[in-house]
């Protein structure tokens, strides 16, 4: 059996039987990986709160045959407590973690992205965040998971962005109005939020008005979930409480 210890941002967890926990686990090293953790709830000493959704941990595993380590002890590096003090910012981190457990392969690195999640964690627990920041991330995430979406032309013959462009999930992004009557499900998408999108994912952090917001983040949230296979759940809460 190998032992290691990795720098991990915790995605999640799942309780199983009396007294353990399988828990999700983006690393810097490995990618997503799970663990399971003997006893997480009943041993208070071996974990604290290291388990925690969010937290930023050295987590030292044993790899076992299959999927899954073993988790023998884990050290808090940074809890990002201020985050869990705000629903927004809990709906939000939320959002980000389960679209990396979604859309990253398991044992797959993306060094890249986990900076990214540590710095989004981070801006969150700081109240240093823009409301386009959760955008831009998960923008990204779509982008190293080979499912970026299509916005600078159309997906289906190339045309120039126009302000009659619609949005299709299916399609993988843009359509224009003679490709979408081609294309059944297409949706109404306003020249705002096609920009917006576009700026964000070619790395311009450029404002978007409330309303843009709140179109582009319904029409990435339903794109996430065509290609997930469901809506995901902290998008579903972000969209219940009104959050951006």
């Amino acid at each position: 059996m190998e032992r290691a210890s990795f720098k991990c941002v915790v995605l999640g967890s799942v309780d199983t039987g009396e007294a353990d926990r399988v828990v999700s686990l983006f690393s810097e090293e490995r990618g997503r990986i799970s663990a399971f953790a003997a006893h997480a709830r009943k041993s208070v000493r071996r974990f604290g709160g290291a388990l925690e959704p969010f937290t930023l941990v050295s987590a030292a595993l044993v790899e076992r045959r299959g999927d899954l380590y073993r988790f023998e002890r884990a050290e808090i590096l940074e809890p990002f407590t201020a985050i869990r003090d705000d629903l927004n910012d809990i709906a939000r981190a939320s959002s980000a973690c389960e679209l990396v457990r979604e859309v990253c392969r398991e044992r797959e690195p993306h060094p890249e992205l986990f900076g990214e999640l540590v710095d989004l964690l981070f801006r969150f627990s700081t109240r240093k965040g823009a409301p386009e920041d959760l955008l831009v991330f998960e923008l990204r995430a779509l982008g190293w998971a080979g499912l970026r979406p299509t916005l600078e032309a159309c997906t289906g013959c190339g045309a120039a962005p126009s302000s009659e462009d619609r949005f299709d999930s299916d399609a993988g992004g843009l359509v224009c109005p003679s490709c979408a009557r081609r294309v059944p499900g297409s949706r109404p998408i306003s020249r705002d939020a096609a920009d917006g999108l576009r700026a964000l994912q070619a790395g311009v952090r450029a404002p978007l008005a409330t309303d843009a917001r709140r179109e582009a983040r319904g029409h990435l949230a339903r794109f996430v979930a065509h290609h997930v296979g469901r809506p995901l759940k902290a998008a579903e809460f972000m969209r219940s409480l009104g959050i951006e």
